[in-house]
């Protein structure tokens, strides 16, 4: 069978209760450690830290992508916040094992093992900050684990951050993934945007306003 790309995209409400209830979770975890104090005023320092943390997330997986097989003139980042995403997009053909360790890099380095780290300092800035950037790795969990159950096919991403291609010679249109929807199969995918970095509009209000809310937060 001639190779295509299966596109698929994220199911944006499967993604968005995944995320609340890793949050609730993680928090009840947290309350369940012994000898952990809370600092209220911390978490309005998360604030200040928590645009460059989500930045750093995304730096993450062009890290992974790069380290294992993609070219970096290919990756490109944005901010799509009234689609409710920041990403990293690798704009060619990667491997499976590509795909799945640049999507656990961020998960792993400035979730889980900061959050650990911050047990251990007792720092509640780093535990929120680690909390959000696990509860914000829901569609990025929710890729790998039904990316494990598939095999023999290449990752490929364009111009939509919330969509990607599988592309291979077995038919995957068929296939059942939670959280994730089959759009269409094609024989090649439509990149015209290689802007290394795309902020839309809306999401450049909502970071003046987050900023501006940090800083009156910060100066109370």
């Amino acid at each position: 069978m001639k190779k295509k790309y299966y596109l698929y995209e994220m199911d944006m409400n499967v993604l968005n209760i995944v995320s609340i209830i890793l949050f609730i979770l993680m928090m009840l975890i947290t309350l369940l450690i012994p000898n952990f104090s809370f600092n209220n005023n911390d978490i309005f320092i998360c604030f200040v830290y928590m645009i460059p943390y989500l930045c750093l997330h995304e730096i993450l997986h062009s890290i992974g992508y790069f380290l294992h097989g993609a070219s970096w003139k290919n990756i490109t980042f944005g901010a799509h916040l009234e689609k409710g995403v920041l990403c990293c997009l690798c704009k060619q053909n990667v491997s499976k094992k590509c795909i799945l360790i640049s999507l656990i890099y961020p998960l792993f380095f400035i979730g889980i093992v900061t959050y650990i780290i911050s047990i251990f300092i007792n720092s509640s800035v780093l535990l929120f900050l680690s909390i959000l950037n696990i509860s914000g790795a829901a569609g990025d969990i929710i890729m790998f684990l039904n990316f494990l159950k598939i095999k023999d096919f290449e990752y490929s991403e364009f111009d939509d951050p919330t969509s990607f291609g599988l592309y291979s010679s077995n038919d995957l249109s068929n296939l059942k993934l939670f959280g994730l929807k089959y759009k269409e199969a094609k024989t090649s995918l439509d990149i015209k945007d290689y802007n290394k970095i795309k902020i839309s509009t809306t999401s450049i209000i909502l970071f003046i306003i987050i900023i501006l809310m940090s800083l009156i937060f910060l100066f109370i």
